[in-house]
């Protein structure tokens, strides 16, 4: 047992991301093994300036390893954002008496953490505050893996393999807009999975006719009679898309959205196995008397990183696997999904 951590808080914030109920049970078993007392603060930020929180126990993370979605709720605080917020969250930390916070999410909720145990530490007081990264956009620059991003790549693969099944049937053009906020990851690799026609990502400037209308031309060609166009949300409107092929080939493609169904479902095995391990080392992290860390994957390894420095990382983009997209599509003689 630590001599030094006698109550943890823990808290998802931001948008959900499947593996986050595995993260907050190893957080919440890890500690309770070591002797430490566990709070759930619900609905993220928002719940530790309101007062809402529940005693976590054994029991209470039994089975939800294998459920989407967070047990805590989770939403997004502008009044954490401003100091008076954030000073009624100071109120709620030392009324239950936490010594540190295990805050899993994104980027702004690490940015919140930090602010948050700065502030505390103005008063000469100490909290101590652990991030565990957890989004379906792979969009954080300290960690090569985020949780949540495999169980959306396989869930929009799903997707889409359906949706073949009916352009093939039908023989059609089909454009699929994917989340990923400004980062281009989610969509390469379900791109790459399904074998599109062509995939846009914000990390490369479009060239249309190139990247779109010459691979459809190609795949036209070759006899293909369906087309799969993939793209980010933060490259292009699929509807956008969708009308330029109309106006310059004369296909009229059909739209799907794939939205917020990519961040729901049963989190995958490899989801579940980092964020089981991401939620155990944030407990060692705070038992180690450490704070303002964020808990990461970087070669493959789970490390611990000062969050100031962490916050200010970049990612490089991985434009090899775009390279590999492009082999595969430029010599594709049989067209979408093979």
């Amino acid at each position: 047992m630590s001599d030094q951590v006698k109550r943890i808080g823990v808290l998802t914030s931001g948008g959900d991301a499947p593996g986050m109920n595995a993260a907050v049970r190893a957080v919440v078993r890890t500690a309770i093994g070591q002797g430490i007392e566990c709070i759930g603060i619900r609905r993220g930020w928002s719940g530790l300036i309101s007062n809402d929180f529940v005693r976590l126990n054994g029991s209470s993370v039994s089975h939800i390893i294998n459920k989407g979605g967070t047990i805590l709720y989770t939403a997004r605080s502008e009044e954490f954002m401003d100091r008076k917020g954030r000073e009624k969250a100071i109120g709620t930390c030392k009324l239950l008496g936490l010594d540190g916070i295990v805050a899993i999410g994104g980027d702004g909720t690490f940015r919140g953490a930090l602010a948050l145990s700065r502030q505390i530490a103005e008063s000469g007081q100490k909290l101590s505050v652990v991030g565990i990264p957890a989004t379906i956009d792979n969009d954080i620059g300290c960690s090569h893996y985020t949780i949540g991003f495999d169980t959306a790549c396989n869930t929009a693969v799903e997707c889409i393999d359906k949706l073949r099944d009916t352009m093939q049937s039908h023989e059609r053009c089909s454009v699929v807009e994917v989340m990923g906020r400004h980062a281009g990851y989610l969509a390469l690799y379900v791109g790459i999975a399904v074998g599109a026609t062509a995939v846009l990502i914000p990390e490369r400037p479009l060239d249309f006719e190139n990247d779109v209308i010459e691979n459809i031309r190609r795949a036209r060609l070759a006899g293909s009679t369906h087309y799969m166009v993939v793209t980010a949300e933060g490259a292009a409107s699929a509807y956008e898309i969708a009308n330029r092929i109309k106006d310059e080939i004369g296909i009229d493609p059909r739209v799907t959205v794939l939205g917020h169904i990519q961040r729901g479902g049963s989190p995958s095995a490899r989801d579940r196995e980092t964020a089981s391990r991401m939620g155990y080392e944030a407990v060692q992290v705070l038992m180690a008397g450490k704070g303002n860390r964020i808990v990461a994957t970087r070669e493959g390894r789970i490390v611990d990183l000062d969050m100031e420095e962490a916050l200010a990382m970049t990612k490089e983009f991985e434009m090899d696997r775009y390279d590999v997209l492009e082999a595969l599509t430029n010599n594709d003689s049989f067209g979408f999904g093979r």
